[in-house]
C-alpha cells in the first residue's frame, strides 16, 4: 500500500514539477524569453488548442465554400443547376402532355374514324349553339334595374340631404339661382347670378389644387377641403389665389365674371363633391 502511494506521489510530482523554457541568443547567450511550465500546463494548453482548432475547422467547413472541395459535399452551383433542370423537366412534362392530348384528338381524323362530313356537322352544331341571342336579351325589369344602378353608382350622384356632412360650408356667393342642380342633364352644380366683380369666397377651409384657365369654363379654381370634400368655382372674372395656397372659410378667392365658351352671363358655376360623388350644394348651403 505504501509502495502504491509512493508511485502515485511521484506521478503527481512529475506533473506538477516546474520547468523553465528559455530562449537565448546563440551568439551572446543573452536571454530573450523565458517561460515556466509544467507537464500539466502543457497537457491543458494542448487540449484547449486542439478543441479550438477542431471547432474552427468545423465552422469553416459548414459555413464557407471550402466544403465544396471536400469529397462528398455538393457545390452550390451544382444545386442551382439541379433546381433549374427540375423546372425545365416539369415544363417539358406539361408540353408533352399537351402534345399527347393534341395527337389523341387528331388521331381519329388521320385514321379515318371521323369523316369530313362528321366534322362539318359538328361545326354547324357549334355555330347554332353559340348564336342563340334570344337568351341574351334583357327583360324590362332588368333594364330598369340596370338604369337605376347606373344612375346611383356610375355617375355617383348624391341628390339628397342625408349625406354625412361633418363640416360647415360658407356661401361662396349670395344671389338668385338661375339654374339648379340637375343630374339628368349632367348639370352637377348651381348657377348663382351676381354683378361682375362681386367677390367670391371659399366655401370652407382648404387648399387650392387648381387655379387656371379653361376654354369651356374660363377662369376656374378648385379647393380641396377636409373629409374628402372638393368645391369648384367656374366662369370667374379674376382669380386671386394660386395652386398650393391655403385659404380660410369666407376668404375671397375670385370675382364674378362671364369667362369661357359655356358662360351665358355674369354668374358663378358652383360644384360640390364628396369622395368623387357630386352632391347638391343647396342641401348644405343657403345662397340667399
Amino acid at each position: 500500500m505504501a509502495k502504491k502511494d509512493k508511485i502515485k506521489g511521484k506521478f503527481k510530482q512529475k506533473l506538477t514539477d516546474k520547468y523553465r523554457l528559455v530562449v537565448l541568443n546563440e551568439d551572446t547567450f543573452e536571454e530573450r524569453f523565458s517561460l515556466k511550465l509544467s507537464r500539466l500546463n502543457v497537457f491543458v494548453l494542448g487540449g484547449v488548442f486542439s478543441i479550438l482548432l477542431i471547432a474552427l475547422t468545423t465552422v469553416l467547413i459548414a459555413f464557407t465554400p471550402i466544403k465544396e472541395y471536400i469529397p462528398g459535399y455538393s457545390s452550390s452551383k451544382l444545386k442551382a443547376t439541379a433546381v433549374k433542370l427540375t423546372f425545365e423537366a416539369d415544363s417539358l412534362k406539361q408540353k408533352l402532355a399537351i402534345l399527347e392530348n393534341y395527337t389523341k384528338a387528331l388521331r381519329p381524323v388521320l385514321t379515318g374514324e371521323i369523316t369530313s362530313e362528321d366534322i362539318d356537322s359538328l361545326q354547324v352544331e357549334a355555330r347554332q349553339a353559340v348564336i342563340n341571342e334570344s337568351e341574351l336579351d334583357a327583360t324590362r325589369e332588368d333594364s330598369l334595374f340596370r338604369e337605376k344602378v347606373d344612375t346611383e353608382t356610375r355617375f355617383a350622384i348624391l341628390n339628397n340631404s342625408k349625406s354625412n356632412v361633418k363640416i360647415v360650408f360658407f356661401a361662396p356667393l349670395t344671389g338668385n339661382i338661375s339654374q339648379d342642380f340637375d343630374a339628368s342633364s349632367k348639370h352637377f352644380a348651381v348657377d348663382i347670378v351676381a354683378k361682375t366683380g362681386t367677390p367670391i369666397k371659399a366655401a370652407a377651409d382648404g387648399t387650392v389644387i387648381f387655379s387656371g384657365w379653361s376654354a369651356d369654363t374660363g377662369y376656374t379654381i378648385i379647393l380641396k377641403h377636409n373629409k374628402d370634400y372638393i368645391s369648384v368655382y367656374k366662369h370667374n372674372g379674376n382669380l386671386l389665389k394660386q395652386q398650393g395656397d391655403f385659404v380660410k372659410s369666407g376668404e375671397v378667392i375670385a370675382s364674378v365674371g362671364s369667362t369661357g365658351e359655356l358662360s351665358t352671363g355674369p354668374h358663378l358655376h358652383f360644384e360640390l363633391w364628396k369622395g368623387g360623388y357630386a352632391i347638391n350644394p343647396i342641401n348644405f348651403i343657403d345662397f340667399k
